[in-house]
């Protein structure tokens, strides 16, 4: 059998969610690694081994170790030959998945990163409130790009790739559940889109998917003191330092 598959995880991170989800769904084996990141795990030596960019997830099979999300789900469904969907052998259903993953990045996962920093952290650093006019307008970057993700990616079709579920839809929601850990209701007012969440929750498994979000929906009631100190610092500086270019 030789070694076990390791990743490592910290589901309160979207691609750690995907990962996780994934893995679970299609019965790889694998073992949980967990990476604190609110108590700098990801800064350690010994994590440094594994990943030298200190980011998760990060992945070792064997001596072979790799990073970024997108890389490791194609590990994943290379390696354990998942079923068709996930990553269709079809050209153009294909150039689908690889066209939301390619997007995805500074949009979906862009803003709605920015909402949930500046929403649950920024406040909870720096001890001020967040001024209504700065939650608009990082509220509004993100209906922008819903909106697109809805015409564009979206559109009348029960998935992104078509009429079943690949890695697109599983990378998308666990994106769109941040900012829904930081109480923005973002699937309320849409109803084409909460009608996909159900889809993508139903093909995932109902238990799986909470179990995954478990942490972030709780989100709200972190404190500075579960975060190391000198991680508080780090965040303060990148936080200021992006609320500063906005």
């Amino acid at each position: 059998m030789g070694m076990r598959l390791e990743l490592y995880l910290d589901l309160l991170s979207q691609p750690c969610r995907a990962l996780y989800i994934f893995a679970r769904r299609n019965n790889i084996p694998f073992e949980f690694k967990q990476v604190e990141l609110m108590k700098g795990q990801h800064r350690t030596e010994e994590f440094r081994k594994v990943n030298a960019l200190m980011k998760v997830p990060a992945l070792r099979d064997g001596s072979f170790t790799l990073a970024e999300s997108i890389a490791i789900l194609l590990y994943l469904v290379r390696k354990f030959k998942t079923p068709d969907h996930w990553y269709p052998s079809d050209l153009q259903k294909r150039a689908r998945v690889d066209e939301y993953l390619s997007w995805q990045h500074v949009n979906i996962r862009g803003k709605g990163s920015k909402l949930f920093l500046t929403k649950v952290l920024l406040p909870m650093l720096t001890g001020q409130p967040l001024s209504p006019e700065k939650l608009e307008a990082v509220t509004e970057e993100l209906n922008v790009v819903l909106k697109q993700f809805e015409e564009k990616f979206l559109q009348d079709k029960p998935f992104i790739a078509g009429s079943e579920i690949s890695l697109a839809d599983l990378v998308a929601l666990v994106e769109l559940m941040q900012p829904v850990g930081a109480g923005y209701d973002l699937f309320e007012e849409r109803p084409k889109l909460a009608a996909w969440y159900r889809r993508v929750e139903e093909a995932v498994g109902k238990q799986l998917f909470q179990e995954a979000h478990e942490g972030i929906l709780n989100a709200k009631n972190l404190t500075a003191d579960k975060i190391a100190p000198e991680l508080l610092e780090h965040f303060k500086h990148q936080l200021l330092k992006q609320a500063s270019q906005n």
